[in-house]
């Protein structure tokens, strides 16, 4: 239920629906601070695996702090500090990176940690495990290395159908379901609907997988898209939680487009618009929102309202190795 009631605009004005909790998940914000503290206490270079977090502005300040990004650990030399992005690596990496002798610090969003002990957990009980995800994306790549002998990955209702058995599902009373974590609640709701009936005795996650951050920021658009007509979600192209976004605003019949920031919006999206919903996926930054809301509100959408769903107040404590870092005490992400 809304913490407040959210009013259709019956004005004659055009008005932005600024939606929250938008941007910054406690993940993205523990992952981003860990690059600085690690800057901050040992000074650059940092070398990074992949992109800490799935923004271009994001990864582009912090490379000009003195983060190196790279896209395997063979470009890091042997003894370097190194950290892993938020979504976590394989088994394969964390033994790589002990042959190196790379100083690693572990940034993995402790939720997708979550689903990699499932993970873990149901290979040792010998089920096969049906991971519900989208390919080569790096988070269910890092899933599917903790068991890749007993892991299938499936995107669709028609994937999960073209399960066989026992080809691919040795014993069908054996198998379970995770998820990534920053898919479609919707449309993973339909695959895991399938999967229950193909496979009546399916296991799955204690909890679900899919991230608090997600659900509320699609619930969120679902709130406002009856009486919206266009829906802007601020984040990088690359980022599945912004792009699931677009895709449940335009699930309800409402425009949606994802722009990496104001320079990205198409002046003929405005043609004939009177109420705009705003939001940011989680990786994305807040003042590039804010620089959005105020390129709109020269364009003439002057009415603002800041519509809050549900509050967030999940905070996740930095990894072991920075935990007592003198520059821990000091630095704070932009929320």
């Amino acid at each position: 239920m809304p913490l407040k009631p959210i009013a259709a605009n019956e004005g004659n004005e055009k008005k932005i629906y600024l939606l929250k909790p938008r941007g910054f998940c406690a993940g993205v914000v523990r992952a981003i601070d860990v690059v600085r503290i690690a800057l901050n206490e040992y000074g650059p270079p940092v070398y990074v695996r992949k992109e800490i977090v799935h923004n271009k502005h994001v990864v582009d300040e912090l490379r000009q702090a003195g983060a190196i990004f790279v896209e395997e650990l063979d470009e890091i030399p042997m003894g370097a500090r190194a950290i892993y992005s938020a979504h976590g690596v394989s088994p394969d990496v964390r033994k790589e990176a002990l042959q190196r002798g790379l100083q690693v610090i572990d940034a993995t969003c402790p939720l997708v940690t979550k689903v990699h002990g499932e993970a873990i957990k149901f290979a040792r009980e010998s089920y096969t495990i049906v991971l519900i995800g989208h390919k080569d994306h790096d988070e269910v790549t890092g899933t599917l290395g903790e068991a890749p002998t007993r892991s299938l990955l499936v995107e669709s209702v028609e994937d999960v159908d073209a399960l066989r058995v026992p080809q691919d599902i040795p014993d069908a009373s054996r198998v379970a379901y995770l998820t990534q974590t920053t898919l479609s609640l919707d449309e993973t709701r339909d695959i895991m609907a399938r999967l229950q009936e193909r496979f009546p005795l399916i296991k799955g996650p204690k909890t679900q997988d899919i991230c608090y951050a997600t659900e509320n920021r699609q619930m969120a658009v679902k709130g406002v898209a009856s009486f919206c007509d266009l829906v802007l979600v601020v984040g990088s192209a690359n980022s599945s939680n912004s792009k699931r976004l677009v895709e449940v605003s335009e699930k309800f019949g409402v425009r949606g487009y994802l722009v990496n920031d104001w320079s990205d919006v198409n002046p003929q999206w405005l043609d004939g618009i009177k109420n705009i919903a705003v939001t940011a996926g989680a990786s994305a930054p807040e003042h590039l929102v804010q620089e959005l809301v105020e390129a709109l509100q020269n364009q003439g959408f002057t009415a603002l309202e800041e519509v809050e769903l549900v509050e967030e107040d999940v905070r996740f404590s930095l990894p072991a190795e920075l935990l007592h870092a003198p520059a821990a005490l000091t630095t704070i992400s932009a929320r």
